[in-house]
């Protein structure tokens, strides 16, 4: 783990329900921020990067994995990480195979900036992970739009059936949403509506974490 001096380190946190836009709100800003600041300044992490490593169980055990659940997200990696990179501190993100069900060996290095895009379906839901966070925002758009989003995207882009989607949904997705990711919506400073595609809430939030940096 290489170390630089100390930076000032904002942590912008984008959650939401799954397909909601989050991630095209979070790579949309990525990208236009690196294309006014340099990508040495800004990066992106997932949160799905955070899953609990499940190399010790059995296939047939890994795949009913409940990953709308906090308790399949290695949070105490996550924090460590976050501290590690506020503090200066590169980390090695892991990487994970929703075709395997676990970690894969391969990791990504991630080097300190000076601002990180963190986003994720249940980054609100734990108060440590908050308390890492210089703003939050949740992407707030109907379930059943991003179920039909979410549809599409496991069929074409994981090779999942119609049928595995829908009892997917049906079991975990949409009551963990009710449960714990609708709840956490209430410490956002910031509810963006309509999705990923809302040009205004993106040009607020580059402002916002412009601000936040002295350009602006």
């Amino acid at each position: 783990m290489s170390t630089l001096s100390p930076m000032p380190c904002i942590i912008i946190a984008v959650a939401g329900a799954s397909a909601s836009g989050k991630s095209l709100i979070a790579s949309t800003v990525h990208r236009e921020l690196c294309d006014e600041l340099g990508c040495e300044e800004i990066g992106i992490i997932s949160e799905d990067c955070y899953y609990k490593d499940q190399s010790h169980l059995d296939f047939a055990t890994r795949v009913q994995t409940n990953y709308d659940h906090p308790n399949s997200m290695d949070r105490d990696l996550l924090i460590r990480h976050l501290k590690a990179l506020k503090a200066g501190q590169a980390v090695d993100i892991p990487k994970y195979s929703y075709v395997e069900h676990t970690r894969m060996q391969e990791v990504t290095h991630f080097e300190p900036k000076k601002v990180i895009i963190l986003e994720g379906i249940l980054l609100l839901t734990d108060e440590r992970v908050r308390n890492e966070i210089s703003l939050s925002l949740f992407v707030d758009a109907p379930l059943d739009i991003c179920f039909i989003r979410r549809l599409k995207r496991d069929m074409q882009e994981r090779g999942r059936s119609m049928e595995s989607v829908i009892e997917q949904y049906r079991k975990t997705v949409r009551p963990m949403f009710l449960q714990f990711i609708e709840p956490s919506k209430q410490y956002a400073d910031i509810i963006i509506p309509r999705g990923g595609k809302n040009r205004i809430a993106i040009n607020m939030l580059k402002a916002q974490i412009l601000h936040l940096l002295g350009k602006k």
